[in-house]
């Protein structure tokens, strides 16, 4: 037999005894605290998500740039709540940025909306967020020949040059960019011409591409280029045996006999002509040498030993030479740069001397570790060139930067 429901309630509601209206409105009260708990408890949950997306996508806009990452944050979180309606200043936030980790953090508080008869307010929101920024370095090509001319690289022969993890890239397109004569022996992991005209009368090319896309020149006007001081440290006519150097501008210095020359750590200014004499011995190491014009250079006199090495932290990190280039009439003059003969050349940096014609005569022996070198033109007469690695710098990106969140 069916349950009458309808009579059992309106018998309950005529009760006149008052104990089920008493249980039921004592019922009501942990069921309508429950309740409103639940709902502010949801608005806590759904404005720390709101906040925490908001502080994510500020540390990311803020680790995507080179300088003021923090600056970026800031701006970015305080007009992400502005548009959202929010006071920024009701807001407790810090963001630092160091070892490439933007971290950001945010707090604040909203009031309890129904649970407030029942609990002490108001509610507190906090987030964290960190973001990482790496660049993923695409490997430069160690021998690079910018000038867009006519036989803009010459491999006379005798010409080895054995590179196996180094690209070669000449930039020429004209006819012919390069001439390799019998007897070179270039051997790298590619050879890019951007051209596709070349002369090979013989010699060994492995891995040449021609009409290849060549890399850019990442460095033009990008490496900051110091204030030549008025005073020479150095100049003149230098005899003896054994000459130490402090850093500074040398003028017009020639080294006579065949002494011991060592170059203190630091940045070296070559202000005109430093002629090294032959069958010297050179030591430089973390040492930044600047040509401050394109007259300005280091002439190498024939059976030199050499041991030079770049800066391995600071403004000139990883830098050996570079000229300047801020100056149009500068880049117009290009100028020659002549490295004779050499017993041992231990070299490791960027060499970068974009407005010279550089040429290696008779038999330089090198051993180059993390190079980079960047010409106007190349010519090389002879040489036992030996390349271990590639080598990036730190003054400009050489690849892509990318951020991402972390834990």
């Amino acid at each position: 037999m069916p349950i009458d429901w309808k009579s059992k309630i309106r018998r309950l509601s005529g009760d006149r005894s008052g104990n089920f209206a008493v249980l039921f409105g004592l019922a009501l009260v942990p069921i309508g605290l429950a309740i409103s708990v639940s709902l502010d408890y949801t608005t806590q949950r759904n404005e720390q998500n709101q906040l925490q997306q908001i502080v994510d996508a500020a540390v990311l806009a803020g680790a995507r740039e080179d300088k003021k990452q923090v600056d970026v944050a800031k701006a970015y979180l305080a007009a992400e709540l502005t548009g959202l309606g929010y006071d920024p200043s009701d807001f407790v936030t810090t963001f630092d940025y160091s070892d490439d980790v933007l971290k950001g953090a945010a707090r604040s508080t909203i009031p309890m909306t129904f649970g407030g008869a029942f609990l002490k307010g108001p509610m507190e929101i906090g987030v964290v967020s960190k973001a990482l920024a790496a660049v993923e370095d695409d490997e430069l090509p160690c021998i690079n020949v910018l000038d867009n001319k006519t036989q803009a690289a010459l491999f006379n022969s005798g010409a080895k040059i054995i590179a196996p993890q180094c690209e070669v890239h000449i930039h020429s397109t004209q006819n012919p960019a390069m001439i390799a004569n019998s007897g070179v022996n270039i051997n790298t992991d590619r050879i890019c011409l951007k051209g596709t005209k070349y002369i090979n009368n013989g010699g060994q090319l492995k891995n040449l591409e021609a009409g290849c896309n060549v890399r850019a020149d990442p460095y033009f006007q990008k490496i900051p280029e110091p204030a030549v001081p008025g005073t020479c440290t150095t100049s003149g006519a230098k005899d003896g045996t054994n000459h130490t150097l402090a850093p500074g501008k040398h003028c017009g210095t020639i080294f006579n006999g065949s002494p011991k020359i060592t170059f203190q750590p630091g940045l070296h200014i070559i202000s005109g002509s430093m002629i090294i004499n032959a069958n010297s011995e050179i030591v430089a190491t973390g040492v930044t040498f600047y040509f401050p014009d394109s007259s300005s250079k280091i002439q190498f006199n024939g059976g030199i030993t050499m041991e030079a090495t770049a800066p391995t932290s600071g403004t000139y990190k990883n830098i050996l030479m570079f000229e300047k280039t801020t100056d149009a009439a500068n880049n117009n003059n290009k100028q020659p740069f002549v490295f004779n003969g050499s017993v041992s050349e231990k070299l490791s940096g960027l060499v970068y001397l974009p407005n010279r014609d550089v040429t290696y005569n008779s038999t330089t022996n090198h051993d180059a570790n993390d190079v980079q070198y960047y010409f106007n033109t190349l010519i090389v007469n002879s040489a036992n060139w030996k390349f271990t690695q590639m080598g990036n710098t730190s003054i400009v990106s050489s690849g892509t930067k990318t951020v991402r969140l972390i834990d």
